[in-house]
């Protein structure tokens, strides 16, 4: 896939302020500091299009890019981050399940894994609750670049290895660095094909609708 456009379309506190369109959606988030905004910068190959900053939580809206004018990329608030106001998560995370269980265009949930740290309880708990709720997902280890491969390795084998020990079967999963750009493709190639599948289910829907 090549991107030939991204713009920033609207920012949404709820779910009924999502953008009011059919295009098919795919939402990506983390828990904060992970690396979220410059892993959507570097996909859709524009510098500052989702702002980075050294300072965590600060996205806290679900912010929707329209992407080649076909697909929008949502880019979500960080969770787990202590700093911010017990009753500020607790609204954030009640938005959030909203979205994620209501938001009929949503096709996939990108969930974003700091690959030089141990496995965390609070992303384990989060993949183990999107699994519950029949949310499909994908699994995006980012920040590859700053550990060497066998590190890398090594701590993305140990949190397989902790999933399935509640899984069957692992989702699919995605090596990145935002730096030299490793996974892009393969996490675009995903998103092309995923979008060739809601548009065939449209088309269903839309004669069965005649």
């Amino acid at each position: 896939m090549d991107i030939t456009s991204a713009v920033f379309k609207t920012s949404a506190a709820s779910l009924k302020d999502c953008t009011k369109t059919d295009l098919p959606e795919y939402a990506f988030i983390g828990r904060s500091n992970v690396g979220k905004s410059s892993l959507i910068n570097m996909l859709v190959q524009r510098k500052e299009l989702a702002r980075t900053s050294g300072k965590p939580g600060k996205t806290i809206t679900m912010n929707y890019f329209l992407v080649n004018e076909e697909w929008h990329l949502v880019d979500l608030p960080g969770y787990g981050y202590a700093k911010r106001s017990k009753d500020l998560r607790a609204s954030w995370e009640k938005t959030l399940w909203n979205y994620l269980e209501k938001r009929d265009y949503l096709v996939c949930l990108f969930v974003l894994i700091d690959s030089r740290i141990e496995p965390q309880e609070r992303d384990l708990e989060f993949i183990n609750l999107l699994g519950e709720k029949g949310i499909p997902f994908n699994i995006v280890f980012t920040k590859l670049d700053k550990l060497k491969p066998a590190q890398a390795d090594k701590n993305i084998q140990v949190f397989q290895e902790k999933l399935l020990e509640t899984w069957e079967e692992l989702p699919t999963i995605y090596l990145t660095s935002a730096l030299d750009k490793t996974g892009r493709m393969e996490i675009l190639k995903g998103i092309q094909k995923m979008n060739k599948e809601f548009l065939k289910v449209q088309k269903l829907k839309n004669a069965q609708l005649r």
